[in-house]
């Protein structure tokens, strides 16, 4: 197990001076695969998959090197090779796991995707980012298909769990493997080299693809072992419902268990539910974990007895959790709940650690070690107890390297020194960061951050539809949900039916988190003079 970058302290002064971005000493050559796989015990436990009956299978760490040198092997000989980029399909598993380290190790570049994306989220990030090949779960296969079946390049597929679908040959992912050899020679890769590449949702427009360096383990390593109370501990296990696709799945699970050679465990039941989620954390020792609100919301209307638990600490995100939240989730679990604040373009930098400093609920909590957050007003200066934009200092492990093929947005997403989040927050005289509202239009649904510019361009794709605007309104659960403003093209005539029809529209074209929980039909849509749609006329 690798040393810690923190030890327990006295203040929260003392934590944050422990970490200093300028002077870390950052491997120049580095590689997220060999960290995860060749450094660790071949014979230690990497994995536990917790099948939908219950059952459960245990792989090693050296199960996922030999696993990960075969899909190298498999993927080079369909011609990907360093700097390519290749999708991932698939849901959190054995093979996802072994699909990051193996690109990782061969320097090409991951490109996770949602098994909840429809054809027209896939075809817009596959054909974006260029991708080279794409391993997809058997369950996903149709609706990639579809999605590269639109004249464009034909691109190499490789199938996980092809058996399910009576497939075999060059398209199956366990076939490719069995042919392929076990030993492979890690590309020796540079900290600064780009390791993957998540999209994140636009205001307006399409989605940006924010890409990554190995060296991003090096941000999130403090972070975490603040936010999960001066982790690693050598009887840690992390569980989390928190999709892979996603940077918190890959760098707030898998990426801090996996570098310090400690289990991870996945369920392969694709829907959440109180009473499967309490009895696998149960069941499973589970130590660590990291649960948005809206799946604390679900477990505590279930009515479920608390306790029993071996919780260390819970992290959560994605929106504060308040004060009676926050005291619920204490007391049902037993541990401490620190919360936490990210971006895809920088993730874990704002959080608690209340073994070292009070949680003030409500808030974001403060900078972690090493990370300064500020907020800054029009004119781009620091202010206190003022509404302006939060900002964070650019210059860390965790920030990406650029928005892939976007020099305009990477552009704008700086000002200086400093990050621009989007984020409208406060921050008060002792460092906390309070969060106000999103200075864009970006919609954070469950955990989710929905861009209406999608959803906007699968409704107007419908032959009903001859214009739509998106935004978010509140909702109890999920804290936003999509609703969609449509004018009918003439001769349409607005029912239930139709809004019905509209949403199972977006469903298939996209993800369910995208779909619109309500569509008003208007006859016009509020316009600015230059005809920009005024979406916060729509909120209002």
């Amino acid at each position: 197990m690798e040393p810690p970058l923190l030890r327990p302290a006295a203040s929260y002064d003392e934590l944050w001076r422990q970490v200093d971005f300028a002077t870390l000493p950052i491997p120049e050559r580095f590689n997220l695969g060999v960290a995860f796989a060749d450094r660790q015990d071949p014979d230690a436990r990497a994995l536990t998959v917790v099948e939908v009956d219950r059952t459960s299978r245990d792989h090693t760490f050296g199960e996922v090197t030999t696993a990960s040198n075969r899909l190298a092997n498999a993927l080079a000989a369909l011609g990907v090779g360093r700097g390519d980029v290749v999708g991932l399909v698939s849901p959190a598993s054995f093979e996802t796991g072994v699909g990051f380290v193996a690109m990782f190790r061969m320097g090409a570049i991951a490109l996770p995707l949602s098994s909840l994306f429809g054809p027209d989220a896939l075809r817009f990030r596959l054909r974006n980012a260029g991708a080279k090949a794409v391993v997809t779960a058997a369950a996903n296969a149709d609706r990639v298909r579809e999605a590269l079946d639109d004249g464009g390049e034909q691109i190499p597929l490789l199938v996980i769990g092809s058996q399910e679908i009576g497939l075999s040959g060059p398209e199956s992912f366990e076939d490719a493997l069995a042919a392929a050899s076990p030993e492979f020679t890690p590309v020796d890769t540079a900290a600064e080299d780009p390791a993957f590449l998540i999209y994140t949702s636009g205001t307006t427009g399409d989605p940006k693809g924010a890409l990554h360096a190995h060296r991003i383990v090096y941000g999130h390593l403090p972070a975490f072992e603040a936010v999960y109370e001066f982790f690693p501990q050598a009887h840690d296990v992390i569980w989390s419902p928190a999709d892979w696709a996603w940077i918190a799945g890959i760098m707030d699970i898998l990426a801090p268990a996996w570098f310090h050679g400690l289990p991870v465990v996945v369920d392969r039941e694709p829907a959440f539910t109180a009473e499967r989620a309490v009895w696998l954390m149960r069941e499973f020792g589970i130590t660590l974990t990291l649960l948005p609100a809206t799946a604390l919301r679900v477990i505590r209307a279930s009515g479920l007895e608390g306790g029993g638990f071996a919780f260390r600490s819970i992290c959560s995100g994605g929106e504060a959790l308040g004060a009676d939240l926050l005291k619920w989730s204490e007391e049902f679990f037993g541990a401490t709940v620190n919360e936490g604040y990210g971006q895809t373009e920088l993730n874990a930098c704002i959080g608690n650690c209340a073994s070292v400093y009070p949680i003030r609920p409500g808030s974001l909590g403060k900078g972690l070690p090493g990370f300064t957050p500020v907020v800054l007003d029009e004119d781009g200066e620091p202010v206190i107890d003022t509404v302006g934009e939060l900002a964070l200092d650019r210059r860390t492990p965790s920030t990406m390297l650029e928005y892939w093929r976007n020099p305009e947005a990477t552009a704008e997403k700086y000002r200086g020194e400093w990050l621009l989040t989007g984020d409208l927050a406060r921050q008060d005289a002792d460092g906390y960061v309070w969060f106000e509202s999103r200075k864009d239009d970006v919609i954070n649904s469950a955990g989710y951050r929905i861009g209406p510019g999608e959803i906007e361009q699968s409704l107007g794709g419908h032959d009903a539809v001859a214009m739509a605007a998106v935004v978010g309104v509140p909702d109890e659960r999920r804290g936003q949900v999509p609703k969609a403003f449509v004018v009918l093209r003439p001769g349409v005539t607005a029912s239930p039916e139709l809004a019905g029809e509209l949403r199972a529209h977006v469903r298939a074209r996209l993800a369910a988190h995208e779909v619109p929980a309500h569509i008003e039909f208007l006859d016009e849509l509020p316009r600015t003079t230059t005809g920009k749609i005024l979406r916060r006329a729509l909120r209002d």
